[in-house]
């Protein structure tokens, strides 16, 4: 099950696995320091919160990384800011870097629990995962299979604490979407719930439906949750890039032959957007959009060349 939660996490392009994806909520912060919470806010270091901006509301990675270089040496009790670390190294596939950071959210998060057992469960369970996609990566699944159960445990302890909590319903709602996807008795209909009644802050809830619907095959609904999207953030590439994905789904027959002219190149305009700024997204998201950029113009060719 591991190996399908991983291969699902690279497909939806925003948490590598299960972690990229889940930190993939920030947007313009309602507090300073804690973007989730309009009350109780956290002291989420600034430093760590401006990555964040800066990967998912600007789509700017390498600036990220600076701000990430920062967090980790001045926001040493953030286990935040080692889980996005070991999420973008993951993304780039820079394996050891993302164990060291994987061991460091875990560690720190452990830390953190006596004070905030909320946050602290949350991000035990997100260091355990992270650990479970390196040892997956560098050694195969059967190493990874038992951080699952681990996973799950400190999901089950945070969600006691405070169930309506934003920054754990984001999480564990994509959980929850992933598992339905994978497993006949799961329902993504549970996760969708989440993201819509409990999740913040709203820009960020719209990715999180854009993926919901879109990896549910219900194109239309997830072209809402991307417009929206959008709207909040018109110059991201990644947000162009899916955008451009859902186009050229549409685009294609369900056996993925190319059927519409123009929805594909209106979908290639928006990979021509994100080809732009395709330096500054990490090489995870960087392969399929140079990948899909160049297909797309081959389908465009192939109609364009059976309608003459």
């Amino acid at each position: 099950m591991l190996k399908q939660l991983m291969r699902y996490g690279q497909a939806s392009l925003s948490w590598s696995v299960v972690c990229t994806v889940a930190l993939s909520f920030w947007g313009t912060p309602s507090l300073a320091g804690d973007p989730f919470r309009n009350s109780n806010p956290r002291p989420i270091g600034d430093n760590t919160e401006a990555a964040f901006v800066a990967i998912f509301k600007n789509g700017n990675y390498l600036t990220a990384k600076t701000y990430l270089q920062q967090a980790v040496q001045t926001e040493t009790d953030e286990p935040l800011a080692y889980a996005m670390k070991a999420s973008l190294a993951y993304s780039n596939e820079d394996w050891e870097v993302m164990k060291n950071a994987a061991d460091k959210t875990l560690s720190t998060a452990q830390q953190l629990t006596p004070q905030d057992p909320l946050r602290g469960n949350l991000y035990q369970a997100v260091g355990h995962f992270l650990q479970g996609a390196y040892t997956f990566k560098t050694k195969g699944p059967l190493g990874a299979v038992n951080k699952l159960q681990l996973v799950f445990d400190h999901l089950e302890k945070a969600e006691k604490i405070a169930p309506n909590d934003p920054e754990l319903n984001l999480l564990k709602g994509y959980l929850d979407l992933i598992l339905s996807v994978n497993l006949p008795f799961s329902s993504p209909e549970d996760a969708i719930a989440r993201f819509e009644q409990y999740a913040a802050p709203n820009y960020m809830v719209d990715r999180a439906l854009f993926a919901a619907y879109r990896d549910l095959d219900q194109y239309d609904t997830a072209m809402q949750y991307i417009d929206q999207a959008l709207a909040n953030s018109p110059d991201n590439p990644e947000l162009q890039y899916f955008k451009g994905q859902i186009l050229r789904k549409k685009g294609r027959t369900k056996d993925g032959q190319p059927k519409d002219l123009g929805l594909l190149k209106e979908a290639y305009t928006y990979f021509e957007q994100a080809m732009t700024k395709v330096d500054q997204l990490p090489k995870g998201v960087q392969i399929p959009l140079r990948h899909d950029h160049r297909v797309v113009q081959d389908e465009i060719s192939k109609l364009s060349m059976n309608a003459n």
